[in-house]
């Protein structure tokens, strides 16, 4: 592990090539790593802060991204929900590795409409929909079973219907106020754009890496 490395051989990144919208530009990066074949392109890792503030961190995946911020869903009892209802900040860090590159968000949380929760999760898998409804997601359950269990008895609950969106599952929104864009390059000279405010607009500026 100590003596594992990768060179980064990769093409320069500066402020004058990126987009002046870092959405834009986030947009650019996570559709060249899809086409790229890279799993889960929209694989975010999310990080909070728990109640003892220590930081906490997962990956969720990002089901919406326009100029509102980058949305993902979960159970809203869940630990990650919590924190956020406490404590409206986290960050998010993408890493397509494939490609030598970065991003990294941080910003504020808000929850995602109603409206809006529920045409997503009408576009579920059903066996999601199930899910959803049935796991006390975060909470001590037995065993594998007692999961199982809780599955089937909601599988016969909405048999032969429609699975409607629990009132304990949702959407939030991460609302950008800093990006930070990184192209790996040769010897650790990586190349960094930051993208911080500025009134009605954003500033552009380098890093050291």
């Amino acid at each position: 592990m100590r003596d594992r490395r990768t060179q980064y051989e990769t093409a320069g990144l500066d402020v004058a090539d990126v987009d002046p919208d870092p959405m834009v530009e986030w947009r650019r990066w996570h559709d060249a790593a899809a086409e790229a074949g890279l799993p889960e392109p929209n694989a975010m890792t999310l990080s909070t802060v728990a109640s003892d503030g220590t930081p906490d961190a997962r990956v969720v995946l990002v089901r919406g991204a326009d100029a509102r911020g980058l949305v993902f869903y979960t159970h809203l009892e869940s630990a990650k929900s919590l924190q956020l209802a406490a404590r409206a900040s986290a960050a998010g860090t993408f890493a397509w590795l494939g490609l030598h590159r970065q991003v990294r968000v941080r910003g504020t949380v808000t929850r995602v409409a109603d409206a809006e929760a529920d045409a997503y999760f009408a576009t579920r898998p059903r066996g999601s929909q199930i899910g959803a409804w049935a796991s006390p997601q975060s909470r001590v359950i037995p065993d594998r079973a007692a999961l199982e269990t809780l599955v089937a008895e909601v599988e016969r609950r909405f048999d032969g219907r429609d699975v409607p969106r629990p009132p304990h599952w949702g959407g939030w929104r991460l609302v950008p106020t800093e990006w930070e864009f990184w192209q790996g390059r040769p010897s650790r000279l990586h190349d960094r754009v930051r993208y911080a405010p500025a009134p009605g607009t954003w500033r552009r500026e380098r890093i050291a890496p």
